[in-house]
């Protein structure tokens, strides 16, 4: 393995992502959003989570559907994971 003098992306001219802090960003969450993801099975991100409600909220108005979204998310993404462990692969 040769170095060819390339640091990864340090010269980029793609705009840095901002991040900012996770722990603010899961704070921000409404309160039943926060309670589904201490009981989430995966380790989801507040920005995840913050998408998929936002738009729940935007097309039924109800919290329950929300949190029927976030878990239909789950068992999508978990769903995923497991054809991927039967066929070998690994990401």
């Amino acid at each position: 393995m040769g170095r060819s003098g390339v640091t990864g992306n340090a010269s980029s001219r793609l705009r840095r992502r901002r991040r900012n802090c996770p722990m603010a960003a899961h704070d921000r969450l409404p309160a039943p959003a926060r309670a589904w993801v201490a009981r989430a099975v995966l380790p989801w991100s507040a920005t995840s989570v913050a998408r998929i409600w936002t738009r729940a909220m935007a097309e039924t108005g109800s919290e329950a559907a929300a949190l029927d979204r976030l878990a239909a998310a789950e068992r999508a993404t978990l769903a995923r994971e497991a054809a991927l462990a039967c066929r070998g692969g690994t990401g």
